[in-house]
């Protein structure tokens, strides 16, 4: 009697809900540490930087680190510390533009086509699938040689390379939406689509806007990066961290470190980014609380 009313043990463990939820919180944190760093080396060069990063000094080249160039200079006698510092304004603005365009671009045309299945749904869909194949850097590459090489043209280039993206993304979730009940009830009622989608859709698939976002800033600032190397990025004198890398690579062997600081930089915003968005992820879809 006693080994029939006895109680199983219940483990005092963390359910997996649990450690995702921690884990997704650190995450989380770690990328807005790494992301607001590199916002207050853009909110700081704004208005301060230790030497002017566009001017050349022929009496400072290729100097080692030290206290008064913490980070040594370049083959111009430029200050690298304060190039990568007004760096970080560039690959923020280029990020932002981008992202935005691409969201202003993406998410209504999701959204219109999650909301008429059938044959605009395919028809749009197809057209879309037909973007995705043309990638953002290889659109901003054909984009800089048709206008000219420019932060401009970088942002509206990687901006439409990475619209249908967005689309994906927003016609996914609006597909969900639809189907639930308050939205067969708004219909009943007489709401118009344009209602709809604005009341009851966009605000239900923010969550998932908000995480592409994220991931599409990190590969934004990577692709500005690797088009300023290639010539056809932010040009000079503007300081930018792929150009920095263009510049440091005859100097390899000579000064290594060249290359070191400006590829951190790149690597601290791309991953930063990408830890925001796995930890916004986490935050914002409760299967992957349960499933991770």
């Amino acid at each position: 009697m006693t080994a029939v009313n006895a109680q199983i043990p219940t483990p005092t463990g963390p359910t997996p809900a649990r450690r995702s939820k921690n884990g997704g919180g650190a995450t989380l944190w770690a990328g807005v540490v790494l992301i607001g760093l590199v916002l207050l080396a853009a909110l700081v060069s704004a208005f301060w930087t230790p030497f002017d990063p566009e001017g050349v000094f022929s009496d400072s080249i290729l100097l080692p680190p030290g206290a008064e160039h913490l980070l040594g200079t370049d083959s111009f006698g430029r200050d690298v510390f304060s190039s990568i510092l007004r760096g970080a304004q560039i690959s923020l603005l280029v990020g932002t533009v981008a992202v935005g365009i691409a969201a202003l671009l993406g998410v209504p045309f999701g959204i219109v086509a999650g909301m008429n299945p059938g044959r605009l749904d395919q028809f749009m869909m197809r057209g879309n699938d037909i973007s995705l194949a043309f990638p953002a850097l290889l659109l901003a590459i054909i984009f800089g040689a048709i206008f000219g090489a420019g932060t401009v043209t970088a942002m509206v280039a990687l901006g439409i390379g990475t619209a249908p993206a967005f689309a994906l993304i927003a016609r996914s979730g609006t597909l969900q939406v639809m189907s639930r009940e308050y939205v067969q009830a708004a219909r009943a009622s007489g709401k118009s689509g344009f209602f709809i989608g604005v009341r009851h859709v966009l605000p239900n698939i923010s969550g998932m806007l908000i995480v592409q976002a994220s991931v599409s800033f990190g590969i934004a600032v990577l692709a500005e990066a690797a088009l300023s190397y290639l010539g056809l990025g932010t040009p000079p004198p503007t300081p930018s961290w792929g150009r920095m890398l263009q510049d440091a690579q005859g100097y390899l062997f000579i000064e290594p470190l060249l290359i070191v600081w400006p590829g951190i930089a790149i690597a601290v915003v791309v991953l930063g980014f990408n830890l925001l968005g796995d930890g916004l992820r986490d935050r914002f879809d409760p299967k992957m609380q349960v499933n991770r």
